[in-house]
């Protein structure tokens, strides 16, 4: 039983070592890996207009994969990045891209985290401002007798009336 245990490793050992000696590298699926390489770069920087949470490099929308092609076209005609970014914006506007210039039309988006921020900070401001100030009442003495009399137990519900 344990020799043809070993003969069974032996032979399935020779047989991996048979077919990793032939077998051969993957040949590589684009033709120019520097274009291929820019293309991924760029795509990384464009949003999918599908998809919206990611790049058109990470998505699989048809549309991000005819974008994609887009690139690549444009990159092999010998365009630059900056042309074809010009070319997306031109097409899509700036929600193409994942960091939008600074115009009036994106104010918005480059101010409003701050704004939000700066509006939360002072809403809590006020807000504790208010919790201790409702805290701060002042007793008088009766009433100051009354609370450690209650707190000691010594209260009853008649004398509260």
């Amino acid at each position: 039983m344990r020799s043809t245990m070993c003969r069974l490793i032996l032979a399935a050992s020779l047989g991996l070592t048979v077919l990793g000696v032939h077998a051969r590298e993957a040949e590589p699926v684009v033709a120019d890996p520097a274009l291929e390489s820019r293309v991924l770069k760029l795509s990384e920087k464009l949003r999918c207009l599908v998809c919206q949470n990611q790049s058109i490099a990470e998505s699989q929308a048809d549309l991000a994969l005819d974008l994609r092609d887009q690139v690549r076209e444009q990159l092999s005609a010998g365009k630059s990045e900056d042309d074809v970014v010009d070319y997306m914006v031109a097409r899509y506007g700036d929600f193409v891209l994942y960091e939008p210039p600074m115009k009036l039309s994106t104010i918005l988006l480059w101010a409003g985290p701050a704004t939000l921020a700066v509006l939360g900070i002072v809403f809590l401001m006020l807000r504790l401002a208010r919790r201790n100030k409702a805290e701060s009442v002042h007793l008088d003495e009766r009433q100051r007798a009354r609370a450690q009399a209650l707190l000691k137990g010594d209260g009853t519900p008649e004398a509260d009336a």
